[in-house]
């Protein structure tokens, strides 16, 4: 790829040639056999947070992480301790009624971890103290005229077709509407994020400006009355609800590209829709568990080209009444252009919210190497590749296979936190969203990596001020940013 070197040579370039052991685990480990490969999860050993109220150098509350990107190259050890920068990525603000002209943008964090050796207890005082993070930079993403854009519901909006860029979503006020979800940081500074509307993959240069977007395959483009209509049914201040309030086809409202993670060699972008389209079981919430994967061959970064697309299986869970739940893809980490780890989870139990016992919050992976590619086809054209929920005959899905509990109860007490009542602020909040991954730098560990996992708060404070007016969450709610840093063994990633 032009001017960005490999995810992995990037990765593995910091290591140290002589650095002390992660001392092994204490407790059992966790470990997951997909192929040829065992993948173990040493458990949590790291807790960090930002506190709901911080503010970014725009003066406004701080968005947590939809999405994250770890500059590897910076990725540093010095004894047991290690420091860095990541990326994180914020959605479309803060959501009280509809939405808001929120500025997106880009937060650098600069973080410091002391890891605690796996199984390990936490020195006392200090269970969450071993991630340090702090706010550093904000940068704001602006279209390829320079002009602002905005986190408004797009509505009816759409900014037609002109020179590379294909029609765009844009609010009542004119701007480009970008509900971000995802970020690939490149060593050039640049980046591709993606969208909640579009669902597009967008690229920036390093200043923020917008270079390319890339369209998906028509089957998830929204249309509502044979027309493309990128609304969300989350329309703004004086704006009505888009008719009818579901798209017909495409992608459903909010669930466009929640996950998207380059390959380690740099060839490879992938990228997951949330749910299943409205046309493959989407149109309801008990059949939408077939989602689609899509691979894209990034050697020319403003065009990138479909090369794969296969089905891939949400996990299906029993809520508290026996009803048959499915737990919606919120991010996703790419080990090869066959395998990625996904994060899926349930909705509306967490800090903050009435519900406070999570029921599903697991990270799994996914193996794609004997899935049906759909990339090109009648399925891609808006043939159905499950009707009603039922996969198409013809389709092989790729297989799942848990990996990581997020709500395991032993772990999350180790270090003072807890999934459930009492709903203080150390029960976990509801949407974790973001992951990334970092070299423990152990030459005597080569395959080992810290996996760290971020929530979206959703701007959750008590001391907010967005858009021009301060704000106070309903009910109450005052959720921080939170990092969980794991310790996984993950092989065949430097291939």
């Amino acid at each position: 790829m032009n001017n960005v070197k490999s995810y992995a040579s990037r990765l593995f370039a910091a290591v140290l040639a002589a650095s002390a052991a992660i001392p092994a685990a204490t407790s059992a480990e966790n470990s997951a056999t997909v192929g040829s490969l065992t993948f173990v999860n040493k458990g949590l050993v790291g807790i960090g947070r930002i506190p709901a109220n911080q503010r970014d150098k725009f003066g406004e509350t701080f968005g947590s992480g939809s999405g994250m990107a770890i500059d590897s190259a910076a990725w540093s050890r010095d004894g047991a301790g290690y420091k860095g920068t990541l990326y994180l990525l914020p959605d479309r603000g803060y959501n009280a009624v509809g939405t808001v002209d929120y500025r997106p943008r880009l937060n650098t964090i600069a973080i410091g971890l002391t890891p605690t050796a796996p199984g390990a207890a936490p020195e006392n005082g200090k269970e969450q103290s071993g991630v340090d993070a702090k706010l550093v930079d904000s940068t704001l993403f602006v279209d390829d005229k320079g002009g602002d854009m905005t986190g408004l519901d797009p509505e009816s909006g759409v900014r037609a077709a002109a020179g590379d860029f294909p029609p765009l979503p844009q609010a009542v006020n004119g701007k480009i509407a970008l509900d971000n979800e995802a970020i690939i940081h490149m060593t050039d500074g640049s980046m591709f994020v993606s969208d909640e509307y579009g669902p597009y993959i967008y690229r920036f240069a390093a200043d923020g400006h917008l270079l390319s977007a890339t369209q998906p395959p028509k089957a998830l483009l929204p249309m509502r009355k044979g027309a493309l209509s990128f609304a969300s049914n989350n329309p703004g201040p004086g704006v009505s609800a888009p008719d009818p309030k579901d798209p017909e086809t495409g992608r459903q409202n909010n669930q466009g590209l929640e996950g998207m993670a380059m390959t380690p060699d740099g060839k490879f972008i992938i990228a997951v829709l949330q749910s299943a389209a409205r046309q493959d079981g989407g149109d309801s919430g008990s059949t939408r568990q077939n989602t689609r994967a899509m691979i894209y061959d990034a050697a020319d970064p403003d065009h990138l080209k479909l090369v794969h697309e296969y089905v891939v299986p949400l996990p299906v869970f029993k809520d508290a009444k026996d009803k048959t739940v499915i737990a919606a893809e919120s991010e996703i980490v790419a080990l090869s252009d066959k395998t990625f780890l996904m994060l899926a989870r349930d909705s509306g139990n967490g800090q903050g919210l009435k519900g406070d016992t999570s029921l599903y919050r697991k990270i799994n992976i996914v193996d794609l190497s004997t899935a049906t590619d759909i990339a090109g086809s009648n399925f891609d054209a808006g043939k159905p590749i499950a009707p009603k929920g039922v996969v198409d005959p013809s389709l092989t899905p790729a297989t799942l296979t848990p990996f990581i509990d997020i709500n395991d109860k032993a772990e999350l007490t180790r270090f003072g936190l807890h999934n459930g009542a009492p709903n203080d602020k150390n029960n976990l909040s509801e949407k974790w969203e973001a992951m990334g991954l970092a070299s423990v730098l152990d030459p005597n560990l080569p395959d080992d990596y810290f996996l760290l996992v971020a929530n979206d708060n959703d701007f959750l404070t008590q001391d907010g001020f967005q858009v021009g007016a301060a704000y106070k969450a309903e009910g109450g709610a005052d959720v921080d940013t939170m990092f969980q840093v794991f310790q996984v063994t993950l092989p065949g990633l430097r291939k």
